[in-house]
């Protein structure tokens, strides 16, 4: 199904429904498709025609669905842009996926024309006053032809080669696919009211849990930015019901609430339902302890990858302390899993080997990239990169990452990106970049480096983050520096990061 004519069947049935709500503003599903319809007018006065990218780079406002969904009934593809990424960040995405015209939040505005000066940005903003709020009010609404469900829906960057991220091309019957099996895996209905507090233009935030509202008719309640307190006030103000965020993101309250004095018990979370998570396995020990905090065991972990929708695998509540550091032991409803060892056989119980998925959710392919789209699939099978071990129950559990993707609080970061970046450091000779584990971020990036042989001193860490601030997204940036000599490689020479990473783990 295209994804307006999704939303269209939604509001038909539910159209006095509430489907928004944002600080003190509720938008019905009435509202949401009026404004879906007038967006759509607006963008076409903007230049935007069907088959063109919208870039879209905000902040959990309305004004981002309201761009979404515009973006779709004017027969574009959607362009999610990280809102943490750096002028030259934006500036790749931006003109590697075409965008001509995008929506950014008022305060971003500097960044994205920085970016890409020749593209037209529209603003939005809390108040719906940005250009792009106003063009939307005064524009008539449009009824233009909906499209069909092969269209592009979206494109979605993920971490790629050293340099040059790549962007995953997805369909309107994928995306609306992946809303049909994320509520089947963890029991979604249309009287949920979904709390978003983690960035919408993550994937799993817009694909699993946003468009999963539009496709029930349930309710989406939007905070702006997480905050450890102000969310657990707002699912206690509208009576959230369900949640989603990287294990920092309940883990976080507590340390705020301690520092601040403030009584946890004190928050009525009794609306909520589904605390789901993702990005980071948590532990046996820390699984008993959020039951304890949060007064649920209703814990679910999703594991799944932007190429794939994302959908994946899922550790259910009764699983969560049993089972705990594990992805699950199969494929959530609607996808198939395996697990393949280096010569293309399936491995048994005991062993290790990469994860391949397949589902109908899976993207059409990288974006101008047949290389690399050949290289990810073997037949419909997404090979993943993430290599598990399988236990004698037949539970997955990530042990290492071909990609060498780290993740902290929720963030993929690809190390040779930021290896490549530290190499621009006149003082930096080679540079390898490997997780530490991190109780409450699940991994922190680190740095290790050899100085340049002419360099006195060898540089410090914040000189290094200083250096890197304007051309690494925050998160990216590394949090410790260790200083060697030589880096570690093996005979063909490449950087052997197994030993580096049981050093810093040690350290």
């Amino acid at each position: 199904m295209h994804l307006t004519a999704m939303v269209d069947a939604t509001c038909r049935k539910f159209p006095d429904k509430t489907a928004l709500i944002f600080g003190d503003r509720t938008f019905t599903y009435a509202d949401l498709r009026e404004r879906s319809r007038r967006a759509a007018s607006a963008l076409r006065a903007a230049g935007v025609r069907p088959g063109d990218r919208v870039g879209v780079m905000t902040y959990n406002t309305p004004g981002f669905a309201i761009a979404a969904l515009g973006a779709w009934r004017a027969g574009a593809a959607l362009v999610p842009i990280n809102h943490k990424l750096s002028a030259a960040e934006v500036g790749y995405i931006t003109e590697h996926a075409g965008v001509a015209v995008g929506i950014v939040s008022a305060e971003l505005a500097d960044t994205a024309r920085t970016a890409r000066a020749e593209a037209t940005w529209l603003t939005t903003d809390d108040e719906l006053t940005g250009t792009f709020d106003l063009a939307v009010a005064d524009a008539a609404a449009w009824d233009g032809h909906e499209g069909d469900e092969t269209d592009v829906a979206e494109i979605l960057y993920t971490s790629g080669t050293v340099a040059a991220p790549k962007g995953c091309v997805h369909s309107h019957r994928g995306i609306a696919t992946v809303a049909a099996y994320t509520s089947v895996t963890v029991g979604l209905t249309r009287d949920d009211r979904f709390l978003i507090a983690m960035p919408i233009w993550h994937s799993s935030p817009l694909n699993n849990w946003f468009v999963s509202m539009l496709f029930l008719g349930g309710t989406t309640i939007l905070a702006k930015e997480y905050h450890p307190i102000e969310f657990l006030k707002t699912i206690e103000k509208e009576q959230a019901t369900a949640f989603f965020g990287a294990p920092i993101a309940y883990l976080a309250p507590l340390q705020v609430a301690k520092a601040q004095g403030i009584d946890l018990g004190s928050f009525d979370l009794s609306s909520m339902r589904i605390w789901a998570y993702g990005g980071a396995p948590i532990g046996a020990e820390t699984a008993q302890m959020l039951q304890r905090v949060y007064g649920s065991t209703n814990f679910y972990q999703v594991y799944g990858m932007t190429e794939m929708g994302p959908v994946g695998t899922a550790l259910y509540p009764e699983e969560q302390v049993a089972h705990a550091g594990a992805i699950g032991a199969a494929g959530m409803p609607g996808v198939d899993l395996r697990v393949v060892a280096e010569d293309g056989t399936d491995v048994g119980r005991g062993g290790t080997g990469e994860v391949w998925l397949r589902s109908d959710t899976r993207m059409i392919g990288y974006l101008d990239n047949p290389e690399a789209t050949a290289a990810a699939f073997v037949g419909d099978w997404y090979r993943t990169g993430d290599v598990a071990r399988v236990d004698e129950d037949g539970y997955l559990f990530i042990v290492d990452r071909l990609k060498d993707i780290i993740i902290t609080g929720g963030e993929n970061v690809f190390s040779p990106e930021v290896e490549e970046a530290l190499l621009q450091h006149p003082s930096i000779a080679d540079a390898a970049v490997v997780a530490r584990p991190h109780a409450e971020w699940g991994e922190t990036v680190v740095a290790v480096v050899t100085p340049a042989a002419d360099v006195d001193t060898p540089p410090t860490l914040d000189e290094v983050r200083t250096f890197l601030a304007d051309r690494l997204a925050k998160y990216k940036i590394p949090r410790d520096l260790i200083i060697r000599e030589t880096l570690p490689r093996n005979a063909s020479g490449k950087i052997r990061k197994s030993v580096l990473r049981s050093e810093i783990a040690d350290a």
